[in-house]
């Protein structure tokens, strides 16, 4: 696996934001949770031009940089999120945050500090083996009903989002999570190559061999 992946650690809840290369100067931008400024300061510093943003899910800290990012690269990105998520995306997205603040934390006194823009809604709704850039789509419900992962087959890497940590996978009490379902997604991927390597939604990376032992 030879690309150059570049991880920044974004936001209250150190979500990884991942910058991943198309080609020589066009790049998808996978779960950009926060901190835009520096998202933009480190795509023009390696003279890369966005042409996706991927949401593993719509948690309020995977996408909260999504409307600068939109408004600073207007014509070269497309925003793109399964169709079960596409709620946390434009009008009336507001208020599908505060429910899950509110559940996670018990206010929305977070959402309220952070919410600068409306958040754009997405130009591509993912289903199930939808393809995108290199990337084929995994539909995982059980974090949230539209979480999914991003696999390129070619180079071997999988961006699981909040489904699957090193050591650990995502909370399943908040909104649309299911603890069944989970498990029924950490299994599906569990049957895969085990040297895949996992670029997770928070933490560090891993393998699905070294996860499933």
């Amino acid at each position: 696996m030879n690309k150059n992946i570049i991880k920044l650690t974004v936001g209250p809840f150190a979500t990884n934001c991942w910058i991943y290369p198309i080609d020589d100067t066009s790049v998808a931008i996978i779960d950009p949770g926060e901190e835009a400024d520096a998202i933009i300061s480190a795509l023009k510093k390696s003279k890369l031009t966005p042409k996706y943003i991927l949401l593993t899910h719509g948690h309020f800290d995977h996408i909260e940089a999504v409307a600068k990012l939109s408004e600073t690269f207007p014509e070269q990105c497309q925003i793109a999120i399964h169709r079960l998520d596409s709620e946390y995306l434009g009008e009336g997205s507001r208020d599908v945050h505060k429910r899950s603040l509110e559940a996670a934390m018990g206010d929305t006194s977070l959402l309220d500090h952070y919410w600068k823009n409306m958040l754009p809604k997405a130009d591509i709704l993912l289903e199930e083996g939808s393809e995108i850039g290199p990337f084929t789509v995994i539909h995982l419900p059980g974090h949230t009903q539209g979480s999914v992962a991003f696999w390129d087959k070619n180079e071997g890497v999988l961006f699981t989002g909040d489904t699957l940590f090193n050591r650990g996978y995502g909370r399943t009490d908040l909104p649309g999570g299911s603890e069944k379902q989970i498990y029924e997604s950490l299994r599906r991927i569990f049957k895969m190559d085990p040297n895949i390597a996992v670029y997770p939604g928070h933490g560090e990376t891993s393998s699905i061999g070294g996860e499933r032992q």
